[in-house]
């Protein structure tokens, strides 16, 4: 199983503030069932070049990977990309795409989008060169109509919901609403840390099993280990 969303590398953001931190949640994830961890630390346009935002990622995750065991989930390095007017045009967008892959993570205002900001999103799944995967969606998701939301959908664009979503006593029917409709492809932890921000995306996959299936939850992780181009089994 794949944890899609994570700010597991050390000391590049608001995630895990060590390598040791970092190991420590790794092991939590693994005990859970994960086999691979897509490491999506804040690219944030404003604040620096992508040039120096790469530099700063593969140093930590350099860090950590020479410190993990194989036992241990393989690490995917990805970025969360805060999204503003004029994304599509960002010199070196390439490099931030998830490592291997075309799907590129990005972090929606969590309010109504205007029709240039929608566009702007369909034109960046249309150029062929991305897939764009919308993070946390559940976050801005409602704020958005039907038809907006099918619109994305059908140009191609993918959703990714956190754990705490599903794990929710609350939430968890709007997330099951959501499953049942094809609405999310990727599952993440969104983990920061080991304390208010852990990494509990087993329970999830776990609730979604026992609502929606066997056969449900098999199909899930396969989108994900397609679209990820790598065939591991769990």
């Amino acid at each position: 199983m794949t944890d899609f969303h994570t700010h597991i590398l050390p000391a590049i953001d608001d995630g895990s503030k060590s390598v040791a931190e970092s190991i420590e949640m790794l092991t939590a994830l693994s005990e859970q069932g994960i086999s691979r961890v897509v490491a999506t630390p804040h690219f944030y346009a404003n604040d620096e070049s992508v040039e120096a935002f790469l530099n700063r990622r593969q140093n930590a995750f350099d860090a950590l990977v020479k410190e993990i065991p194989d036992s241990l989930p393989a690490i995917l390095p990805g970025a969360e990309i805060r999204y503003y007017d004029g994304l599509s045009r960002l010199d070196g967008l390439d490099s931030l795409r998830i490592q291997g892959t075309r799907l590129l993570l990005i972090e929606m205002p969590e309010c109504k989008w205007s029709e240039s900001t929608i566009r702007e999103i369909t034109d960046i799944a249309s150029s062929g060169r991305y897939i764009p995967v919308l993070a946390h969606i559940e976050r801005s998701v409602f704020c958005q109509s039907e038809t907006t939301f099918c619109r994305l959908l059908a140009n191609g664009v993918l959703m990714q919901v956190n754990a705490e979503f599903i794990n929710g006593s609350f939430s968890r029917f709007r997330a099951f609403r959501l499953a049942k409709k094809s609405r999310f492809h990727f599952i993440g932890s969104d983990c920061h840390n080991m304390q208010n921000r852990a990494p509990d995306i087993g329970k999830a996959y776990k609730i979604l099993e026992k609502k929606l299936g066997k056969a449900y939850t098999a199909d899930f992780i396969e989108f994900a280990n397609n679209h990820l181009k790598i065939n591991l089994k769990g």
